[in-house]
C-alpha cells in the first residue's frame, strides 16, 4: 500500500513543537513505542494532558498511532517524516537542553517497559501478576529485598552514615554484627532509636559525615543514602568513609541522578542537584576507593522524584579473614 504524502506546513510543524511539553513527548516516543497511559507515566502528567498534547502532534504530522486492542499506542519514526520535517525535527531535537529531564524520562521509559513485561493483559503476565499479589497478600511487600541481605557477612560491622530515621539500619541489623548509626541531626537519631527500639547491635553515634566519630578502618562497610548531595565537599565524605573503611571493605552510596529541580534547594537544602555518573566517579578515585560500579535503581513509574543510582566502591586489600 503506497504511503500518503504528508502536506502538513513545516509552519505548522514548528509551532506543535514550540510547547516544551509536547517536545518532550516527542523525544520520548522517538525511543518508544508507547501507550496513552504508558506517557503520561513516563512525564508524569495527567493522562487527559497528554491526551490532548498528542493530538496536537498527530494532527501536525509528528507522532503516528495505531490501534492495539482498546489501547492507542504512538510513535515518532524519522523514515515515517518528509526530508524537510525530519530536518527540522533533528534540529528542534539536537538544541533541546532539558537533558536532565529527559535522562529522566527513559529511565521511566524502562520502567514502563519492564511493567509491561508483567502486564495482565497478556497470560503469563496475567499469571505473574496474581502471583505477586498473592505472595504479598501472604508475605508483605519488600521480603526478597529483606531476604537476599542474608547474603550480607554475618560478621561485618556497618556504619550508616547520615542515618536519619534508620530505615537502612533496620533492615541491616538483622544480618550483620553491628549497625553504627551516625547522624548529625538529635531528632534524626532519637527516631531512629525509638524505631529499633529493643534491636541490641545497633550503636547511635552523633556526628558529621564530614568527620566521623569513628577509628580509622574500624568499620567492613560504609552505606550513605540520600545523603551525599547534602555535603558541600563530597569528596571530603568520601574520604571520611573511606578512613574507617577497613581493606577489602565497600561503601554504597545510593543518590540521585543530575536533575534541574532548583527548588530542592530552598526547601530540602540540597547542596547539590544530583550527580553525573562519571563525575561521582572521579570523586570515589580521589577519595581512595576503586573505580565503583553505578548502576540505576529501578523505581515505580509513579514516583516522583528524580532518577536513582547506586554505586559501589572497594577498599583495596584485605585477605578475607572471618571474623565471627
Amino acid at each position: 500500500m503506497k504511503r500518503s504524502v504528508d502536506t502538513t506546513p513545516l509552519t505548522s510543524r514548528l509551532a506543535a513543537l514550540a510547547e516544551p511539553i509536547r517536545l518532550r513527548l516527542c523525544r520520548v516516543l522517538e525511543q518508544e513505542e508507547l501507550t496513552v497511559g504508558e506517557v503520561a507515566r513516563v512525564v508524569q502528567l495527567p493522562q487527559s494532558t497528554v491526551s490532548r498534547h498528542l493530538k496536537v502532534l498527530s494532527e501536525s504530522g509528528w507522532v503516528r498511532h495505531r490501534s492495539e486492542g482498546t489501547a492507542s499506542v504512538y510513535s515518532l519514526r524519522l523514515d515515517d517524516l518528509a526530508p524537510p520535517a525530519r530536518s527540522l525535527w533533528v534540529t528542534v531535537r539536537d538544541q533541546a537542553d532539558d537533558d536532565a529531564e529527559h535522562a529522566d524520562d527513559l529511565r521511566r521509559v524502562r520502567t514502563v517497559l519492564g511493567e509491561r513485561r508483567t502486564d495482565s493483559r497478556t497470560f503469563f503476565g496475567k499469571v505473574a501478576g496474581e502471583w505477586d499479589g498473592v505472595r504479598e497478600e501472604l508475605f508483605g511487600g519488600g521480603f526478597t529485598a529483606r531476604a537476599l541481605l542474608a547474603m550480607v557477612p554475618k560478621h561485618w560491622t556497618v556504619a550508616d552514615v547520615g542515618c536519619g530515621t534508620g530505615n537502612a539500619a533496620v533492615l541491616l541489623a538483622p544480618h550483620v554484627r553491628e549497625v553504627i548509626a551516625v547522624d548529625r541531626s538529635e531528632p534524626m537519631l532519637e527516631a531512629a532509636r525509638q524505631r529499633l527500639a529493643g534491636v541490641t547491635n545497633v550503636r547511635f553515634v552523633a556526628g558529621e559525615l564530614e568527620s566521623l566519630p569513628l577509628a580509622d578502618a574500624s568499620v567492613d562497610a560504609v552505606t550513605c543514602v540520600l545523603v551525599l548531595h547534602h555535603m558541600e565537599e563530597p569528596v571530603a565524605a568520601l574520604k571520611e568513609m573511606r578512613r574507617v573503611i577497613r581493606p577489602g571493605g565497600a561503601a554504597l552510596v545510593l543518590d540521585m541522578y543530575a536533575h534541574e529541580r532548583e527548588e530542592y534547594r530552598s526547601t530540602m537544602g540540597h547542596e547539590h542537584l544530583g550527580f553525573e555518573e562519571r563525575t561521582l566517579a572521579r570523586a570515589f578515585e580521589t577519595a581512595g576507593f576503586e573505580t565503583p560500579s553505578i548502576a540505576v535503581v529501578p523505581t515505580s513509574s509513579e514516583a516522583r522524584g528524580p532518577g536513582l543510582f547506586v554505586a559501589i566502591g572497594h577498599v583495596a586489600g584485605g585477605g578475607g579473614s572471618d571474623r565471627r
